[in-house]
């Protein structure tokens, strides 16, 4: 009763004396509601709706109830159940004009059942899976009372060096984009308002993966060509998907942080690209604006981030402290914050919350008696999604997959490490809920075969870097370290190698190493395991390399020594059952890379669809005056849409239905893709078109199109796809879009590097 009762109060408040002579306000019409409601704010109910605050953080709960009560805080986030937050509710339901909050949170692969981060889901190339991981997120965010998700990250990242690099989807713009648009609608669903639905905040805008060097918070320098043909579609892709809310980044952009950036916010973001939605600020970005040295002081910086057009200040105390001073000095219009103020309340109608502002919190008899029970979990989506993120790098001699009747030496600090498995960003996700790679191989051999295990070494033996990733887990560290001296962990990792017929080494990277702010200057894993890598190498058993990791990393050494190489990256809750799958088997191994592995750090950045050049390096001819490195080979180690399968694939040379294609016409693609080994498995077929002569340089090419096609072995399939004008056009000098005349050239193949190609011409 409780929801009617409270609901009925919001429409008796509406038909008040100050509104006498007018037909009361119906709740079903948005901009009339939202008008009214606005016309009977006070200045500082207006300032609290522009207010996002942390629970505990910001504030203690006391203070957070009182001042909801007092119509002073628009939202909040980091409080994750039900129980915690009825009783904000309760309290913002008291306030005069019982404004409902909504609740935030970052779920960004996975809430209580955690999926792979997001440069996994991106290496499926499988927009089923990633749909389904944004779907069991949103079920399980709002079955916890959470109405909004700073979700999807999609910042192009090309330089690895960047420990966010693991939350986004890699370097290319057509598959940032597509992952982009299948995110935010799996998270909202059908209808914002259903109670299984959750409020995309699409991140971080704009250009933050392009910070300088690959240091977190760094500036972002780029011409607006780039910008707008590279980094900016995935954020416009989001948006057309119908995204509720954009969260604005922590960098500069040319000199301007983007928190105080009009021409981001208000030229691109609303009047160019229409979107009508919420803007969010990331945390304290506002106050940051003494730092970048724009303001002088807090009461600038607020008012240059509200006439900007930045909604809501995350983590707030200056437009709590400063708006509407402002506003009575005459310094910022009412009109500006009326419009903040009409985009927050949008965002909570849309959400269902005027409605029913118990949506997702529910009532009390149906909060969950366990929050963390095990029957709350989707396991089995986990561990298919999971599944299909792994990338198989090498497999010389077909070492894998592995036999379940033989002996097998685990060793690695991560081949049972609980919270690694779930990597950065983790939301509800318990660590000792995930399995772990030790666990997963035990329970695929049985009684069948035997495992042996030795950790090997510790993450890393540099006490400064575990000081810096415990830092904010002092009471419960997350990197723990074996005293053993190196010596005798490898030489026990070594005793437990000489009695297996294989090793499997699970190496790379703490989840806390590939996270926000944890930039790093080398992409080399740790030297304690690089010497018990090469320890297990020297015992003449073939060795596989597990890696989890957030960023790719140089595997020179790996790839000329290692066996087998499989890229794990952080895959979550049932990371080690998925992991398991695959070295014995029961899975065939079908993921691509979404992001070039370079040779080695000073070859950064590394990307396959860069623009083309008058004295282009060509591999095999003399290196004399042209652009490249001399010391090593150039180009990648691993390029990007790279993976290998137990199978093998025949792909036919690309057929074209025409030579030329007009304006308004279409041509179609035709290839014939083969599994021509002896296993069943999935591969994905991947169409890049290169413009050959353009007013602009162009990229030497560009992914447009992608399927991923499972074949029984001997099968084969017909593969088409369908190219028009659109997939011709691209930012001219003027940031004008057009396709224009002169000849294409179609390339067809398995990744990016290995391609078969046919020419046409637009007319």
């Amino acid at each position: 009763m409780k929801q009617r009762c409270l609901l009925g109060l919001i429409a008796v408040s509406m038909a008040v004396p100050a509104l006498a002579g007018k037909m009361p306000i119906v709740l079903d019409d948005k901009p009339a509601f939202i008008e009214r409601l606005v016309e009977r704010m006070t200045l500082q109910e207006k300032v609290g709706q522009l207010r996002l605050i942390s629970i505990g953080a910001d504030m203690p709960r006391e203070r957070l109830a009182e001042e909801l009560a007092a119509g002073n805080i628009g939202g909040t986030f980091n409080s994750v159940t039900r129980r915690d937050n009825r009783p904000l509710q309760d309290a913002a339901l008291r306030s005069r004009l019982q404004i409902p909050i909504f609740f935030a949170y970052d779920v960004v692969h996975g809430h209580r059942t955690i999926f792979p981060i997001g440069l996994g889901l991106a290496s499926t190339w499988d927009m089923q899976a990633v749909a389904t991981a944004g779907r069991v997120s949103a079920i399980e965010a709002s079955a916890d009372g959470l109405d909004m998700t700073f979700a999807p990250m999609v910042d192009i990242a090309r330089d690895p060096r960047w420990g966010r690099t693991s939350e986004g989807f890699g370097e290319d713009p057509y598959l940032v984009s597509e992952i982009a648009r299948t995110m935010v609608q799996a998270y909202q669903g059908e209808s914002l308002r259903e109670p299984d639905s959750l409020m995309a905040s699409v991140k971080h805008f704009a250009l933050y993966g392009a910070v300088e060097g690959g240091r977190d918070y760094n500036v972002v320098d780029m011409s607006s060509l780039r910008m707008h043909q590279d980094y900016l579609p995935p954020y416009r892709a989001a948006i057309d998907a119908g995204a509720g809310a954009v969260m604005v980044a922590l960098n500069t952009i040319n000199g301007v942080p983007a928190s105080a950036n009009r021409w981001l916010l208000r030229d691109l973001l609303r009047d160019d690209w229409g979107f009508s939605g919420v803007t969010i600020s990331d945390h304290g970005t506002i106050s940051e604006l003494l730092r970048h040295g724009v303001a002088a002081d807090g009461r600038e910086a607020a008012k240059l981030a509200i006439e900007a057009g930045l909604d809501m200040s995350m983590a707030d105390s200056l437009y709590g402290q400063h708006l509407a001073e402002l506003v009575q000095a005459g310094d910022v219009p009412m009109q500006v914050v009326d419009q903040a103020v009409r985009e927050v309340l949008g965002a909570k109608y849309d959400l269902g919350l005027f409605h029913d502002p118990y949506r997702r919190i529910g009532q009390a008899s149906e909060d969950p008696p366990e929050v963390n029970a095990e029957s709350r979990l989707h396991r089995q989506a986990a561990r298919d999604v999971a599944r299909q993120s792994l990338v198989l790098l090498e497999n010389r001699n077909a070492v894998l997959p592995l036999e379940k009747t033989g002996t097998v030496a685990l060793v690695g600090p991560l081949a049972d490490s609980h919270i690694d498995m779930l990597g950065s960003w983790s939301a509800g996700g318990v660590a000792t809920q995930t399995v772990t790679l030790r666990q997963a191989m035990q329970h695929a051999l049985g009684d069948q075969g035997r495992l042996i295990h030795a950790r090997g070494a510790n993450i890393t033996d540099d006490a400064q870097m575990v000081e810096y990733l415990n830092f904010l887990n002092w009471d419960n560290p997350e990197v723990v370290q074996d005293p053993r001296p190196a010596d005798e962990m490898i030489a026990e990792a070594v005793a437990a190698a000489v009695q297996a017929d294989v090793i499997v080494a699970a190496v790379g990277e703490s989840r806390g190493m590939s996270h926000e702010s944890s930039s790093r200057t080398t992409l080399q894993i740790p030297a304690s395991q690089q010497a018990l890598l090469r320890a297990l190498k020297e015992t003449g058993k073939p060795l596989v390399l597990v890696l989890m990791n957030g960023r790719p990393l140089n595997l020179g050494w790996a790839q000329a020594n290692a066996d087998a190489i499989l890229e794990t990256w952080f895959s979550g809750t049932e990371g080690g059952h998925a992991i398991a799958d695959v070295l014995f088997g029961d899975y065939n191994p079908s993921g691509k890379l979404p992001i070039s592995f370079p040779r080695s750090v000073g070859q950064i950045p590394t990307y396959y669809n860069h623009p083309r050049l008058g004295r282009p390096f060509v591999e095999g001819n003399p290196g004399n005056y042209t652009s490249q490195y001399f010391e090593e080979k150039n180009g990648p180690l691993y390029p990007f849409g790279y993976g290998l399968s137990y199978t093998k694939f025949s792909l036919s040379a690309p057929q074209l239905s025409r030579a030329s294609l007009a304006r308004g016409e279409s041509l179609d693609v035709s290839v014939t893709l083969k599994n021509v080994g002896e296993h069943e498995g999935a591969t994905v077929v991947q169409l890049y078109i290169s413009d050959l002569s353009a007013s602009v340089v162009r990229p030497v090419k560009q992914l447009k199109a992608f399927r991923k096609i499972r074949l029984a072995a001997g099968e084969q399939r017909q593969v088409g796809f369908r190219i028009d004008e659109n997939d011709l056009k691209f930012f001219n000098a003027q940031l004008q879009q057009v396709a224009e005349a002169g000849a294409f050239e179609v390339q067809v193949g398995l990744d990016s590097q290995a391609v078969q190609t046919q020419r046409f011409e637009l007319r």
